[in-house]
């Protein structure tokens, strides 16, 4: 069963609230005007507990699931990690635990219940089971070998569905899981962060961090969020980076995919990422006896020597096939500047510090280039001192 969250104020963690439940509901999408308030309070708790899954159960979303009866919430899970029980099955579970009767309760769940065996049983088994009447969920489940099954296989059990609530939210919790789904690519987070003159490094000195400490904690968030992390080689020669979840809890996940674009097979034997143990991909495209302890793919057409670029579309087609769903590029400014170009990036995080690298090496970033990669700035906010802009695909 899922860790409980903690609530001073109600033990359990469970919530009540006062509101004219509907007699009957229609079996598709309602529009906002048609849910009470209790409705969107119970699903806005199942969004809630959701978050305890991102960054813990890729490569499925993160979903959160409340059971509530005679307008009181009385049992709430999530997808905690990989392996462990789906939302509903925890949910069901941890009223259970308590001695809470199921049996005539509404499930609030931000995402189709899945009707087939996978690591678990069948979600739509489980309500079945615990006496669900009614299954309120956010969105589909837009994985082809999934979509609208689960839903099909309650109404033929003659459990009351409905659909559509607070959809929007749960698609954007669950952003990297429906994008792989329709497109079979990951989405591209990209993150950089510059000087006060838009410089990423200082160009006579040695490489050395000057954002602040909870703008790289915020990085490790991020990391965890990912489930692979792409520089090109030339940073790997100069910062020797890890590239790994450290400052941050990784729960029961693992730690991201190190992915290095390196056209001669250039990265030291010696480096971070070769030597450490955790999992690091080399793209090359040139024959290269030497020998590196980890895996490499050659790839002739992943680079063009007439462009001097890497075909980003092919790149990320391969990266859907191992199933990474979102993919955080991390550097430098060359690999940033081809992403953007082509309009790849579907969202961006940019830490501006207020220290001053003097003759440093521009990180070609500016609002003008995001906008031209038809991103929008979403939100600014202060990170320990510096300002961490967030912009995201319109």
């Amino acid at each position: 069963m899922s860790e409980r969250g903690e609530h001073s104020n109600n033990p359990h963690g469970l919530l009540k609230a006062k509101s004219q439940m509907g007699a009957s509901y229609p079996e598709r999408c309602m529009s906002d005007s048609k849910w009470t308030d209790f409705e969107f309070q119970c699903m806005k708790r199942a969004l809630e507990v959701a978050k305890n899954g991102i960054g813990q159960v890729s490569p499925n979303p993160p979903v959160g699931c409340v059971l509530a009866r005679n307008e009181e919430i009385i049992a709430e899970g999530w997808h905690d990690h990989l392996g462990d029980l789906h939302a509903e099955q925890a949910a069901i579970a941890d009223a259970e635990s308590r001695g809470v009767e199921t049996q005539g309760a509404t499930a609030f769940v931000t995402l189709e219940p899945c009707n087939h065996h996978g690591r678990t049983p069948p979600c739509t088994e489980a309500l079945l089971w615990a006496g669900i009447n009614r299954v309120v969920i956010a969105a589909e489940d837009t994985n082809p070998t999934v979509r609208g099954g689960g839903l099909e296989y309650l109404k033929r059990a003659n459990i009351d569905v409905s659909q559509g609530l607070l959809e929007s939210e749960a698609l954007q919790q669950m952003s990297s899981f429906m994008h792989w789904c329709e497109y079979r690519r990951p989405i591209v987070t990209l993150k950089a962060a510059l000087d006060c003159n838009g410089n990423v490094d200082s160009i006579s000195g040695p490489p050395a961090r000057f954002t602040s400490e909870e703008s790289l904690d915020e990085v490790h968030r991020l990391r965890l969020q990912s489930d692979a992390v792409l520089v090109g080689v030339n940073t790997v020669i100069r910062d020797n980076p890890r590239l790994t979840v450290r400052r941050v809890n990784l729960g029961k996940s693992s730690q991201p995919l190190r992915i290095v674009l390196d056209r001669r097979l250039r990265t030291p034997v010696t480096s971070e990422l070769v030597t450490d143990g955790n999992d690091t991909l080399l793209l090359h495209c040139e024959e290269n006896e030497k020998s590196v302890e980890c895996e490499t793919i050659l790839i002739p057409s992943l680079f063009s020597e007439r462009r001097k670029r890497v075909d980003l579309e092919q790149l990320l087609d391969l990266l859907g096939d191992r199933i990474i769903q979102r993919l955080l590029v991390e550097g430098g400014p060359d690999v940033w500047g081809q992403f953007l170009s082509e309009k790849l990036v579907d969202e961006a995080y940019i830490f501006h510090s207020t220290i001053n690298l003097e003759d440093g090496l521009k990180g070609g970033i500016d609002s003008k280039i995001l906008e031209n990669a038809g991103l929008v700035l979403i939100n600014s906010e202060n990170i320990g001192g510096d300002r961490m802009d967030y912009w995201r695909k319109s």
